[in-house]
């Protein structure tokens, strides 16, 4: 990279409430099956609702919105109130969401099929540039505010866009982030259709398993949540980590929902991030690609507990690193699969690892506790279309 990109505020929100990371060692998930859904979910806890609901109260405008903006409002204020930026501001705003206001489009819908007639704030509620754009009213930034969709990674794709505008200098400050709140019956029935979804009993240890290599079925578990990251060019003081390298890829598919055996897409993304890392940072520069791969610590990986998805971008990791894996991990046994906020509740992850220097652990993975210090993550995600995305944290 040109120059590295400081994370000064970070914000996240998932059915692990506000903290993705256990620092007790490992604990249960957070998963719960909804009996209204016949279906494992990972819904936001009741305390987080209640706060959601108050921000909806403060303003007349806000009581028509999707939860999936109220989501993006909320971490978006935390965010900026880490970093130290003040309303009104000059920063620009990238948040994106897979599905997008999925909950009022249904409801419209629905309503439409019945009557033949539609609300007046169908349409400007339910577009996709709507998230973005209420963060934008909310936060009164002077900048530029885009919305996007790139399903499953999105939000890593997000933060990809905030560093393309800082190292243009364009902006000396963004704010990226994914939002997502997709738990309805339509929802769950596409990707039951698609056969991704878990089947387990209501009394399952492990809805969701995944990194699991020995399951026998697809297991992916829907969640909601969002997440919002401030990045700032350059040093800084206040720096919560860095990111020193960005990857992207995208591969040829058989069907819209394929990923290669041994993901091409995630090798391409992985390799460049370290790439883009060589000759960056600290007062420890890094100037070959052998060693750079050896400084790798940790990824946080995709895995969303499907067959195909966790084995492929498993076996893409040993492509890359061969023997000398670094720890591997996941959050999406404990919380689901958040869709389009998923690759930024990773990178959440990966933050509280460098801060608390600890490897969280999956149940599904032998222990890998390694006595060195945790410096380098990289976070992966991935979408249908084969869009793969690779980030490269390092320690501040």
């Amino acid at each position: 990279m040109k120059h590295i990109v400081a994370l000064t505020g970070i914000s996240a929100i998932s059915a692990s409430g506000e903290d993705t990371f256990l620092r007790n060692g490992l604990a249960n998930h957070n998963l719960s099956f909804d009996e209204g859904l016949d279906a494992w979910v990972g819904k936001l806890p009741k305390e987080i609702q209640f706060k959601i609901e108050k921000i909806r109260k403060e303003n007349r405008n806000y009581q028509a919105l999707d939860p999936s903006v109220l989501y993006a409002m909320y971490v978006s204020r935390k965010a900026v109130a880490q970093a130290g930026w003040t309303y009104g501001s000059k920063f620009g705003i990238n948040i994106g969401s897979s599905r997008g206001a999925t909950q009022l489009f249904e409801g419209y819908y629905e309503a439409f099929t019945k009557s033949g007639k539609t609300e007046t704030l169908a349409s400007p509620t339910t577009t996709l540039g709507n998230i973005s754009s209420w963060v934008a009213q909310d936060l009164q930034n002077d900048g530029p505010d885009i919305s996007h969709s790139i399903t499953c990674s999105t939000a890593l794709h997000s933060l990809l866009n905030g560093v393309a505008w800082l190292q243009s200098s364009m902006c000396d400050k963004f704010l990226v982030g994914g939002s997502e709140a997709a738990l309805t019956p339509f929802t769950i029935a596409q990707m039951r259709a698609m056969k991704t979804y878990s089947r387990a009993d209501k009394e399952a240890s492990y809805p969701c398993r995944a990194l699991d290599f020995n399951k026998t079925e697809n297991t992916m578990v829907l969640g909601e949540g969002a997440a919002s990251v401030c990045l700032e060019l350059g040093t800084r003081e206040h720096a919560l980590a860095y990111v020193v390298g960005v990857g992207y890829a995208t591969e040829s598919l058989k069907h819209a929902v394929s990923i290669s055996a041994e993901a091409t897409c995630f090798q391409k993304s992985m390799k460049m991030a370290v790439e883009d890392a060589l000759g960056t940072g600290d007062s420890v520069r890094i100037d070959t690609i052998e060693e750079m791969m050896g400084a790798i610590d940790a990824i946080v990986m995709h895995a969303p507990g499907t067959l195909l998805g966790d084995s492929s971008e498993f076996k893409a990791v040993q492509a890359l690193f061969g023997d000398n894996l670094p720890l591997l991990t996941t959050n999406k046994w404990k919380i689901g699969h958040t869709f389009g906020a998923s690759g930024l509740l990773s990178l959440d992850l990966a933050v509280k690892m460098l801060q608390y220097q600890q490897y969280e652990e999956v149940p599904f993975i032998s222990p890998q506790a390694k006595q060195k210090e945790i410096k380098n993550i990289l976070v992966n995600a991935v979408g249908f279309g084969g869009n793969a995305v690779s980030i490269l944290l390092r320690k501040a």
